[in-house]
């Protein structure tokens, strides 16, 4: 009777054992700061296995170092965890919650001891503090600067080969139109602008004596955009004699005149009265009209 009762006891306590599904396995209980534990809870293979998100000591001082994938065995799932602690003492991590198949199970609660790390003064010598060492530069420190710069430098040679490049198909544009009616079509979109109108008087006379100064560069083939105010109306006086461009004398005091008024204003911020800029307006193109080549007897009679 005795030996039945002690079956029946063992057959008990093994049912209990069996319907346990989980189980929680660490490698260590002990250990110093900062040291590592592996905490391990095991599941019996069955469908809707739910692990916890770990819940550590009241006190926070365990933290979690890694928290793994599943692994999944022919049995078992397995979940593991690293721990540590920077703070000696004895923690405790409490029973964790595992759902398996909407059914709570629970692991054991477990004790962890951690301990400091003694430094033993008498033995081990104190050193002071060492200084930073300075690490040697390599080419990656500087990477995202070469980078950076490489792309500011590829955008500005960009913008100034459209900027060249529209220029010298103004010039090309500009160079098939004969120069007086060049001159004249300047003008004309110098008078749209109404610069001087808004003020912008220096920008005007800049504009003006650069029409008038193409003009004779082109149609006199001689360096006037170039060439000083003196040495320009020198080098007009030459030609009206040699080449007799019979340019009346009163034509060339007023480009002398115009010339001289805009480098005033371009150069001593003179401002000349409205009347005046008007006045110079006219004379510009009185200027031009008086060097318009004349049209040959040949050109007359096939008109």
């Amino acid at each position: 009777m005795k030996k039945n009762i002690i079956y029946i006891i063992f057959f008990i306590c093994g049912i209990s054992f069996a319907q346990n599904p989980i189980e929680m396995v660490v490698d260590t209980t002990n250990i110093r700061i900062g040291e590592q534990i592996e905490y391990k809870i095991s599941v019996d293979k069955q469908e809707n296995v739910v692990f916890p998100k770990l819940v550590l000591d009241s006190l926070k001082k365990v933290e979690v170092v890694e928290e793994f994938k599943i692994d999944t065995t022919e049995t078992k799932y397995i979940k593991k965890y690293l721990l540590t602690s920077f703070d000696s003492g004895r923690y405790v991590i409490p029973q964790q919650n595992i759902l398996i198949n909407k059914k709570k199970f629970l692991t054991d609660s477990l004790l962890i001891d951690v301990a400091t790390v003694k430094v033993d003064t008498l033995k081990q010598n104190l050193y002071e503090i060492k200084g930073i060492k300075n690490q040697p530069i390599i080419f990656d420190d500087f990477k995202s600067y070469i980078w950076v710069v490489l792309i500011i430098l590829a955008l500005i040679l960009l913008y100034y080969y459209f900027i060249f490049r529209k220029k010298k198909e103004k010039i090309a544009e500009e160079n098939r139109i004969p120069p007086y009616e060049l001159a004249m079509q300047r003008l004309g979109e110098l008078d749209g602008k109404q610069l001087w109108q808004q003020d912008k008087i220096k920008l005007y006379y800049i504009e003006l004596t650069d029409i008038i100064r193409t003009y004779l560069e082109r149609e006199l083939n001689i360096p006037a955009l170039e060439s000083t105010t003196d040495e320009l109306m020198e080098t007009i006086r030459d030609f009206n004699k040699i080449k007799t461009l019979d340019l009346k004398k009163e034509t060339v005091i007023n480009l002398q005149k115009l010339l001289k008024e805009a480098d005033l204003v371009k150069f001593a911020k003179h401002k000349p009265l409205s009347d005046e800029i008007t006045n110079h307006r006219t004379d510009t193109e009185s200027i031009i009209n008086e060097l318009k080549p004349k049209p040959r007897e040949e050109d007359e009679v096939v008109e």
